[in-house]
């Protein structure tokens, strides 16, 4: 049984490939990011935002800040879910999503993350403002309103 920090995340579930695996014989920091990053392009392609959205607006949402917390290690072929939520928006430019890793056997919380993102101008790089699809996709899923 699965003990989320939110109610209802989204998630998404992998197993630990040996490409994943360290010198250390546990899974590498890195592929947890890398795990709350996809986790986070497949929500938003669920709630109906893919890259090619993105790309046709000319916007993204860009990591600005993450801060990512590892509190217990996962070994190869051990499954593991990758749940987030978006826990702020200020409609305007940000938003926050939190993340949480949990391996599949034990419900043992692997990782805790909050990911701060900003909506930039695909073309220049620069900061611009959510665009109406933005909002009208990302909202429904806020935490919180």
């Amino acid at each position: 049984m699965s003990d989320w920090d939110y109610d209802s995340p989204f998630l998404r579930r992998t197993t630990v490939l040996s490409g994943d695996v360290d010198a250390l014989n546990h899974t590498n920091n890195t592929v947890y990011v890398r795990w709350c990053e996809e986790c986070a392009w497949e929500h938003s392609a669920h709630l109906g935002m893919n890259i090619d959205d993105y790309h046709r607006l000319d916007r993204a949402m860009a990591v600005v800040e993450g801060r990512y917390q590892y509190l217990k290690a996962s070994y190869l072929n051990e499954e593991v879910d990758t749940a987030t939520w978006i826990t702020h928006w200020d409609k305007r430019l940000t938003m926050t999503r939190q993340f949480q890793v949990q391996r599949v056997a034990d419900g043992v919380t692997l990782l805790r993350a909050e990911v701060r993102f900003a909506c930039i101008e695909i073309s220049s790089g620069k900061p611009r403002r959510l665009p109406r699809e933005f909002l009208a996709t990302y909202e429904p899923a806020i935490l919180n309103r």
